[in-house]
């Protein structure tokens, strides 16, 4: 279904009935698609309730100007258009900076956390970055080649072809918006109102954001949570389902 929010259409997806609910978002251009198969192991004891954030998937609004701010505050309000109260916040990659800065907005709206392979901080560079020039040059070319640096446990053409379909339902524009947005990012100001428990999963052959990234956040966070995934790249939720989903529920 989709729920309006001022010019925005955010498509949201729910299933299952649980006394508790888990809200899951993708990073960068990744839809809440990537929760999928999660979400359908959790949904026996979990509502579990999926957004396409901004640029993604089938939700329909803009990207120009965007903000982790804004993305946010498109979140709360799609979360009080739903009539959720409270939740578990699943988010992944870049998908983490919009969950530490949405809790840290309303910190008494989420009674836990789950992080997945989240970057956290990103020094700001005199030149663009070579993936960003990709972006621009070569749009689907770019995204091949992070989807097999994002993959490399598995060399299965479905699980391939399922991360390009999701990836490339935003076009060239809003994939470098929300690209940009990491740039310079820096998440550290925002850390001690981070107070929810929080579950940090990294895969330990993430070739996209180095799994040092967790350990540090871990050490921030008074009630944060590391749990490595051995042999899991960038997207443990699509390849390793069954692991992401036991630790979810084995920690809340």
């Amino acid at each position: 279904m989709f729920v309006e929010v001022d010019d925005a259409q955010f498509f949201v997806v729910s299933f299952g009935q649980g006394p508790r609910t888990l809200v899951g978002i993708g990073g960068w251009t990744g839809s809440w698609e990537v929760w999928a198969d999660v979400f359908g192991i959790l949904s026996q004891e979990w509502r579990t309730v999926g957004i396409d954030h901004r640029g993604t998937g089938a939700t329909l609004a803009g990207t120009e100007g965007v903000s982790f701010a804004q993305m946010a505050d498109d979140l709360l309000a799609v979360l009080d258009q739903l009539g959720i109260e409270q939740c578990v916040l699943a988010a992944e990659s870049s998908g983490a900076a919009t969950a530490i800065t949405a809790v840290a907005q309303q910190p008494h709206r989420f009674t836990g956390l789950v992080l997945s392979g989240g970057l956290y901080f990103q020094p700001p560079t005199d030149e663009p970055p070579p993936f960003l020039l990709g972006l621009q040059a070569a749009y689907e070319t770019a995204v091949d080649q992070f989807i097999r640096a994002s993959l490399p446990e598995t060399n299965d053409p479905a699980m391939h072809a399922w991360a390009r379909k999701i990836l490339l339902r935003s076009d060239q524009k809003a994939a470098v918006d929300l690209y940009k947005l990491t740039l310079g990012l820096d998440l550290q100001p925002l850390l001690p109102k981070i107070t929810p428990p929080t579950l940090l999963l990294h895969g330990d052959a993430d070739r996209i954001v180095p799994l040092a990234s967790s350990e540090w956040l871990a050490s921030q966070l008074a009630q944060g949570q590391l749990h490595t995934l051995p042999g899991a790249g960038h997207a443990p939720m699509m390849t390793f389902p069954q692991e992401v989903a036991a630790a979810i529920e084995g920690f809340f």
